[in-house]
């Protein structure tokens, strides 16, 4: 299960199929950031406006599917 608190980058390699998540979301712009290694998700989705608890259920959803 993902959690706010955890890095994204650890997220992307523990769970792939968040891949998709991130692209819809913050259209690719994790993937070359080098906070990407040192925020988490909670961090990320607060600095892009994003709602921490839409994004949070969309990524347990697409994982738990896989």
């Amino acid at each position: 299960m993902i959690s706010k608190d955890m890095i994204i980058g650890d997220i992307l390699k523990e769970y792939p199929g968040a891949n998709s998540v991130f692209q819809k979301y913050f259209h690719g712009a994790c993937f070359g950031c080098a906070g990407m290694t040192q925020e988490t998700l909670e961090e990320g989705v607060t600095g892009h406006g994003l709602d921490l608890d839409e994004v949070l259920k969309e990524l347990n959803k697409t994982v738990k599917s896989k």
